[in-house]
């Protein structure tokens, strides 16, 4: 019998702008196999933006209750608003051999790698200068200048973190960083500390010779 595969968590983290979120859903659309992790958070609902999709929107209470009683891999504040990671989902996904994937912050990836060490592949997502990442806030216009302030000053903050991750993939081009995330994953998918049941498979390979 061939050896089954534990699924993995594929973490994505960027500065607001650098393209992760966009990134992640062109993953998912290529790669069969791989889940998003449905966030919560207590900030609004933007425009275009659908519940159970792309957060579940809940209110502070609500969410102080759930981080209270540990229904979080992680949690953070990030531009005053809490977003937190449901296990229950990610847990069950995991046994089944799917691959988890995350878009968060750096917090929510320290958080994720000591609560799922052997679980976690990290991947820091680069834009190619601070003027190509002033500019795709700018383009986006889901936020007022003064946030898009906010938000090129929190960049600096976020970089400063690149080297706990795994793996860092400079976005210059989205076609270019997909192919180097799906590489990513196709590797770490095949990692023998993955797969359950290899030893015995070898063993019964190594008696038919």
């Amino acid at each position: 019998m061939e050896p089954t595969r534990r699924g993995l968590m594929l973490v994505l983290s960027s500065p607001s702008g650098a393209g992760k979120t966009t990134l992640a859903r062109r993953l998912i659309e290529a790669e069969p196999g791989v889940v998003p992790s449905i966030s919560c958070t207590t900030r609004k609902q933007r425009k275009g933006e659908v519940e159970g999709r792309d957060y579940y929107f809940l209110d502070r209470d609500t969410f102080a209750r759930m981080r209270d009683s540990g229904e979080f891999l992680e949690w953070a504040l990030v531009f005053d608003n809490f977003y937190g990671t449901p296990r229950e989902p990610v847990e069950r996904a995991l046994a089944e051999g799917r691959d988890v994937l995350f878009d968060v912050d750096w917090q929510g990836a320290e958080s994720l790698r000591d609560e799922k060490k052997g679980d976690v592949v990290s991947v820091f997502i680069l834009p190619p200068s601070g003027e190509a990442l002033e500019r795709r806030l700018n383009e986006r216009a889901q936020d007022s200048p003064d946030v898009v302030e906010a938000r090129m000053r929190g960049a600096s903050n976020e970089i400063q973190h690149w080297h706990h991750y795994d793996y860092v993939v400079i976005n210059h081009d989205l076609d270019q960083a997909l192919t180097a995330l799906r590489a990513i994953l196709a590797a770490e998918r095949l990692r023998a500390s993955r797969l359950a049941g290899l030893k015995d498979f070898v063993q019964n390979l190594l008696a038919e010779l």
